[in-house]
This record gives structure tokens, sequence and C-alpha cells, in this order.
């Protein structure tokens, strides 16, 4: 019962406050891997959430981008309209996007709203995410120099004052997630 009524007034609370978690980082750096443990762990507390992972908006939402850098905003700037309109309606959105400039992030948190906003710098070092390379991106980029690639032949933008910086190299994801949920307890009470 006690449990039924804490989840109750958690939900009440967090309608108002649903935040959007903003992970940026070069690619191979664990921002879908972040964003898919936060999400699970939101739902063990029975709160809604929504992954918008880069790779995935590619596939459907944003088939007609490319990589350059007009497109890379676009991409940035469709996402945060979906992150907002997500809050609107009492759901958290968790962002796993490249998001290279400091421009495109600034925009996004002009969209989805500053109360809402949590960037969060996932500054794992370029060599980690070399080595690590889970899609065969860095691979490809270093036999395809044209392929402009975030960190390689494309430049990444390091975010100033982020409200959050998680090296997946020196954290472990469970310490990671927890950090990030943090921001949910901060609110809620949790």
């Amino acid at each position: 019962m006690r449990d039924q009524e804490q989840i109750k007034t958690l939900s009440n609370t967090v309608k108002g406050a649903t935040k959007t978690w903003w992970l940026s980082g070069l690619p191979g750096a664990g921002k879908t891997t972040l964003a898919q443990n936060l999400a699970d762990r939101l739902r063990t507390h029975a709160l809604p959430v929504c992954v918008l992972d880069g790779d995935e908006l590619r596939k459907g939402l944003s088939r007609d981008l490319g990589f350059s850098p007009a497109d890379r905003e676009e991409q940035g700037r469709r996402t945060a309209e979906m992150a907002r309109l997500l809050n609107s309606n009492g759901i958290h959105a968790i962002v796993a996007l490249v998001s290279p400039t400091m421009s495109g992030r600034a925009l996004a948190r002009g969209i989805v709203g500053v109360q809402h906003f949590i960037e969060t710098y996932v500054a794992t070092p370029l060599h980690v995410c070399q080595q690590r390379d889970p899609k065969g991106w860095y691979a490809r980029a270093k036999n395809d120099p044209a392929l402009q690639l975030t960190g390689v032949s494309a430049p990444y933008e390091a975010p100033l004052s982020p409200e959050c910086v998680i090296d997946t190299d020196k954290v472990s994801v469970a310490d990671a997630t927890n950090q990030l949920f943090s921001f949910v307890k901060e609110v809620s009470a949790l």
C-alpha cells in the first residue's frame, strides 16, 4: 500500500517536473547504453519515459537527413520538439544524440525549456570510443575521410557548463545511471 501511495504521489509530482536528459558525446561514448539503463530505472518507479536515440530516429523521422552540419542541426531540432511534446504530456525524455555543436544544444534547451532540460556530456575520450567502435563508424572513417565522423573529421564542441558530466571509461553504468536518476529524486523526493 505504501508503495502505491508513493507512486501516486510521485506521478502527480513528476507530471509538472518531467525532464529531458540530453546525452551528447562522441560516437561510441555510451549514450545509448546510459539512455536505456536510465529508462529502465525510471520504469521501475512507474515513471513514463521515452528514449529518443539518434540512430533510431534516422530510420524514420529523420531518414531524409544526412550528416552535413545543417542536417545534424535539424536532427537536433526535431528531437528537441519531440522531447518538448513528451514532457508536456507528463513523459520523461532521454535523448541519445551526438549533438556536436553548442549552438544546436542551446537551441534544444530553448525548445524543451530550461526547467526540463538536463544537458549531460558523456565525456568518454576519443581513444576509448575508437577502441569500442560498436557500430564500426571509426573503422569506416579511417578508410573514408569523407564520412565526416564527429571527433575524427568533423568537430565536437564539448559543453562548457552541462548539468552533468559522465566519463563511461571511469564510471560504471550503474553509477552513471544513479547520477542521472538523481535529477528525478531532487524534484520528487523519491
